[in-house]
């Protein structure tokens, strides 16, 4: 029997798998910008794209040569074209992988490293753009056009959030205007608890022709290794599903035969399946084979097996869990990717394992998406242009009074202008932040992050924090959430720290890199003056540290007292372990001029800088130290004439 029950696709996905990496946005400005490079090599100017392997081989090899990809490639035009395919799903580059007008205009923005807002959802310039991009971005499933980003704004404008779960599988399979109405009325069942996720996943998937005729085939025909590749409806080859044979053969041995002893061999059978991690878990409550062996009954779960009486019912069951796994482990693969291309809006809001609109956007969207909505079925002319959002849909007029009538409906105020709304959303900016704090970055979580820096458990970090930003940059951010936990969460935190914060106040990446330095202002109390404290944080260790933080940070502080004339100012320098001459150099700058590099009549006489090792910082987070009393502290520690071995040891702590 010949493979006759064609493959079609039950879900859409914003980008392509082959381009899932950590770093995102970064990623995307590192690409945007080899590709600009790349194309303006005389040999590469006129070449075309389309089948020109060897191009697109030059193409791998200039990539492995900037250190964007690592290691050797066994195809590299193949590599090269998937490097690159997801940039063209969201209209960044073409399909000659030539930078579009809307390419250049993020790529310009990252070339400026200008990131700050300019725009009524007040967010980063760069997610303006991907807001602009996502919404005209569609997807072609089995001849049918949607746009994801739009059918996300239209369900939320329905049911206010989704959850990770709801997000991960039910989302996607919103191919069209039916399916859209039918998975949000399953959503609503869902939390009224009439219903289950895997149930709707299977229903959704039992309204397509496909699958209705593979389950049709396998009820009329005897179960053979052929019938099984057949019924599987594998994309890629139906090869892929031999290993189902034999799954069916051990549960047909298990549940139909009633021979509990064939248990071990259905544990080892789900062994040979790629996604066979699911199928354990439903069917047993440990992969114990000792335990499963000497009783085999007692570690087989309750499932829809459990229940079936006749060969008819064992295949539909065997069909439904086959396909139901399928999907999810589809659905599942292509949740992070879609969340990670949903984020760089910085509109939607992934937290508490929620997902929902931010509020500027939320009342914006929510006032327009039923006209928006009319597009979402339609691929869009403006795809690779640099438009403005009316040029996208008409629908999309910007109001003001939409968002401060929204406002007020939700913190129950009565402002009367923007500026008055953006003041509020600012304050529920840092509602959030504390939110995140108390959540994310208790004192313990903290303790642990700083021991993972000092080790360079880098995978760790990331799974901490966040993998949408390297390690320096979440080591700069965390240094940021301790000074504030420090200063007893009083001041703009948010702003002092000179970095890019996605719509969760995580920390992100861009390619032209930022200020290392976090700027702390603070205001005078009896404690202290009014002052400006810079932070500058390395992981370079003691063999690097000299040479690449000695200058730099006496620089920034330098230019900062010469600009400001605020000779109260002062530098904290911190990092896992100090170079000794690092102290040194650090300490010799309390008696050192630094001059103004453009005009020599201009200097400052002296700078305080305080190097602290992270165990120090530890130290002050573990004995609950507060800012009012580090000030005292630093000042004392400053006014010392001790030698810096010596100097270091007794004010500041111990040094190996």
């Amino acid at each position: 029997m010949s493979n006759t029950i064609p493959y079609k696709s039950f879900c859409w996905s914003l980008g392509t798998t082959s381009f899932r990496t950590k770093n995102f946005n970064k990623t995307i400005e590192e690409q945007l910008s080899l590709l600009d490079e790349f194309w303006n090599i005389p040999e590469n100017t006129d070449c075309e794209w389309s089948g020109n392997k060897e191009l697109q081989i030059r193409y791998y090899d200039f990539m492995f040569r900037k250190e964007f990809v690592e290691g050797s490639s066994n195809n590299k035009a193949k590599d090269a074209r998937e490097k690159t395919s997801g940039l063209v799903d969201i209209g960044l580059i073409n399909e000659e992988r030539k930078i579009t007008l809307a390419g250049m205009a993020l790529l310009d923005v990252s070339k400026s490293n200008v990131f700050s807002t300019n725009n009524f959802f007040q967010i980063p310039r760069d997610s303006f753009i991907y807001l602009k991009q996502l919404l005209k971005t569609s997807n072609n499933v089995n001849g049918k056009c949607i746009r994801p980003f739009i059918v996300l704004l239209y369900v939320l404008s329905k049911l206010e959030y989704l959850t990770m779960e709801e997000f991960t599988y039910l989302l996607p399979l919103c191919t069209d205007e039916e399916n859209i109405e039918f998975i949000i009325q399953q959503i609503e069942k869902l939390r009224a608890h009439d219903i289950s996720i895997d149930s709707i996943i299977i229903d959704r998937l039992m309204t397509m022709d496909n699958y209705k005729a593979g389950l049709e085939l396998l009820l009329k025909n005897d179960v053979n290794e052929d019938i099984i590749c057949t019924v599987g409806i594998n994309r890629k080859s139906r090869d892929y599903d031999k290993p189902y044979f034999l799954l069916y053969n051990e549960l047909y041995n298990v549940f139909i035969k009633n021979d509990k002893t064939a248990t071990i061999n259905l544990l080892k059978a789900t062994k040979k399946v790629k996604i066979g991690v699911l199928w354990r878990g439903y069917l047993f409550d440990t992969i114990a084979e000792k335990a499963i062996k000497k009783e085999p009954e007692k570690h087989l779960n309750a499932t829809i097996f459990s229940t079936v009486k006749t060969v008819e019912e064992f295949k539909k069951a065997f069909y439904k869990m086959m396909h139901l796994f399928k999907a999810k482990a589809t659905l599942s693969d292509y949740f992070d990717l879609n969340r990670r291309y949903i984020k760089t809006t910085d509109i939607i809001l992934f937290e508490d394992d929620t997902v929902k609109l931010d509020i500027v956007a939320k009342y914006f969207f929510y006032s327009i998406v039923n006209k928006l909505y009319k597009s979402a079925f339609v691929p869009s002319s403006k795809l690779f242009d640099d438009c403005k959002l009316e040029e996208i849909d008409n629908s999309i007029v910007i109001h003001e009074k939409v968002i401060i009538n929204g406002i007020n409906n939700e913190f129950n105020t009565n402002i009367k202008d923007i500026s008055e709304a953006y003041m509020i959303l600012e304050k529920n900016r840092y509602q959030r932040l504390h939110h995140l704090i108390d959540n994310k970055f208790t004192d313990d979580k903290i303790l642990i992050l700083l021991d993972l820096f000092k080790e360079r458990k880098d995978s760790e970090i990331n799974s901490m924090v966040t993998d949408n930003a390297d390690i320096p940059t979440i080591f700069e951010y965390v240094l940021g959430i301790i000074w504030y936990k420090i200063s007893n969460q009083e001041g703009k935190v948010l702003d002092y720290m000179n970095l890019s914060l996605d719509a969760d106040l995580l920390p992100k990446t861009h390619a032209g890199g930022g200020e290392a330095d976090i700027t702390y202002e603070y205001e005078k109390t009896k404690y202290y003056p009014r002052h400006t404290l810079l932070i500058e944080a390395t992981l370079a260790d003691k063999t690097n540290q000299r040479r690449m933080e000695m200058e730099p940070v006496s620089r920034h502080l330098g230019q900062h007292l010469l600009s400001t004339n605020d000779m109260n100012s002062y530098c904290i320098f911190i990092t896992n372990s100090l170079h000794i001459n690092v102290i040194s150099d650090f300490r010799s700058r309390k008696t050192t001029i630094y001059y103004d590099s453009n005009d020599y009549s201009k200097y400052i006489n002296g700078m305080k800088i305080i190097p602290l090792q992270t165990d120090v910082l530890k130290d002050i987070i573990s004995k609950n130290k507060k800012y009012k009393e580090l000030y005292n502290i630093f000042e004392k520690a400053y006014q010392s004439d001790l030698k810096p071995l010596e100097w270091y040891r007794e004010y500041i702590g111990d040094y190996q």
